[in-house]
């Protein structure tokens, strides 16, 4: 945390209540509306998604043009380009059988809990614990590669 302006945390709490709150407001934060989404049944998803897609996009790119540091880390605005391989592909598909089988993603799993729906604490679990196993299988990985290399 060295290094941070001291409004770091105040300001991300905040944000997150902000998106907690829109989450809830919304609807978004009931797997069964995630669902009807899901099996084309009810589109107002899309239309949240659309919306804060826009706010956003607009912010980052006020935020990228003016030249500026951010406020709180220090750091300046860059955009980060992700290339689309194979790591995204596959990912992005793990993510979305996930997503329809618990019928929430992650940040609207965590506002579902602040609505009540407790059982939902099971699916944050089970994203806790995949998340930890890619990072070990992750590191396995890593570590045969760097012992294949040094063996040549």
């Amino acid at each position: 945390m060295s290094g941070r302006h001291p409004a770091f945390m105040p300001v991300v709490v905040l944000g997150g209540l902000l998106f907690g709150f829109g989450l809830g407001y919304s609807h978004m934060a009931r797997p069964e509306v995630v669902l009807d989404f899901l099996q084309f049944t009810d589109f107002g998803l899309l239309f949240v998604m659309f919306g804060a897609a826009i706010v956003t996009g607009i912010v980052f790119t006020i935020a990228t043009w003016s030249g500026r540091r951010a406020p709180l880390t220090g750091k300046s605005y860059a955009r980060r380009l992700k290339s689309f391989d194979r790591n995204v592909l596959i990912g992005g598909s793990i993510f979305g059988v996930g997503w329809g089988i618990s019928g929430i993603c992650p940040g609207a799993a965590y506002a579902s809990v602040g609505i009540g729906n407790y059982p939902i604490l099971v699916a944050i679990a089970g994203m806790l614990l995949g998340a930890y196993l890619q990072g070990v299988w992750r590191s396995e990985s890593s570590t045969s590669e760097t012992n294949a290399v040094k063996a040549d």
